[in-house]
């Protein structure tokens, strides 16, 4: 059996927070040159930005830049940074509510995505961390939706990820959110919401259709004041956007949502305005790796909440 050769060290450090690319060439092929390759590889970028690259020695193997006219070699491995979308800064703090040998928690503002994906790179929880913590193998344990604030779990060590990410995949977090949403007198409260939710990559909303259920939430009213009830929201699965399609299913949907239940024009870049009136509130488990009872808390507040008014009941 071949063993399997190990990947060498990225030779460039991170940027703002992100990685450079890793791009290992194909173990054979006819391509006279790097440059004809990754012309071939990259077709999306312009061949003189390529060219331009080589000759600024921006593109990296294990001993340091490619000479432009470098020879295709089988197998090899390159590095270099891409080109970052602009993006708009949000104009929010990320907390850090617990540092220590292991864990990261994180209070996240609305707005700011937890991890690079798509045009958000270095506008995310992650990369803000890695960069202003000196933490550059940190690694999320799960993520939070962008337009969600709240609690988010990152990291340190790169051995122990995948036994904090298996707290979440074995339902064994337990996860509090509050949301602000219309408040509905004929509704029966608390209740159990199972549905079977969908997400279609690259559409925006998710669906709930029939079949099995692949999604539950707890639903309570802690309190209502001026026709806006505060919700105590407890999931115990981890569907994309659950929440936010549950509440819009009870005829509650949560203030601020521009997905549900009618997708709105999407608002711009800079636009802070109107931030979803969801938060990750509390999550409690059992530490994998220490064996510690954990418990952390958000310290945000929802910016539209009321006063406390009339409690539940």
């Amino acid at each position: 059996m071949r063993r399997k050769t190990a990947t060498p060290p990225a030779p460039l450090p991170q940027r703002h927070g992100v990685d450079p690319v890793r791009l290992k060439l194909p173990g054979e092929g006819a391509w006279p040159t790097l440059r004809a390759y990754l012309a071939h590889r990259l077709p999306a970028v312009d061949p003189a930005r390529i060219d331009a690259m080589l000759r600024g020695g921006e593109i990296h193997g294990p001993d340091g830049p490619v000479a432009p006219d470098a020879a295709f070699v089988p197998g090899a491995h390159l590095w270099f940074y891409r080109d970052l979308p602009e993006e708009v800064p949000v104009p929010f703090a990320v907390d850090v509510l617990h540092r220590d040998e292991h864990l990261v928690i994180a209070d996240k503002p609305h707005f700011l995505a937890t991890t690079p994906r798509g045009r958000h790179v270095t506008q995310t929880a992650l990369s803000r961390l890695r960069h202003d913590l000196g933490l550059p193998a940190l690694s999320p344990a799960h993520r939070l939706d962008r337009l969600t604030a709240g609690l988010a779990m990152f990291v340190v060590r790169p051995a122990e990820r995948a036994a904090y990410q298996n707290l979440f995949r074995d339902r064994l977090v337990r996860k509090e959110y509050r949301a602000l949403a219309p408040y509905a007198p004929g509704l029966e409260l608390p209740r159990t919401v199972r549905s079977r939710i969908v997400k279609e990559r690259g559409v925006i909303a998710a669906q709930e259709v029939a079949g099995p259920p692949n999604s539950e939430s707890l639903i309570e009213l802690a309190g209502h004041a001026d026709g806006i009830g505060r919700y105590r929201l407890s999931p115990s699965t981890g569907r994309t956007h659950q929440l936010r399609l549950h509440m819009s299913g009870l005829g509650i949907p949560i203030l601020g949502d521009p997905v549900y239940p009618v997708l709105l024009a999407e608002p711009a870049p800079d636009d802070f305005s109107r931030p979803l009136q969801l938060l990750a509130a509390v999550l409690e488990f059992t530490d994998p790796v220490t064996g510690e009872q954990r418990r952390f808390e958000s310290r945000r507040r929802l910016s539209a909440e009321p006063p406390a008014g009339r409690p539940a009941g």
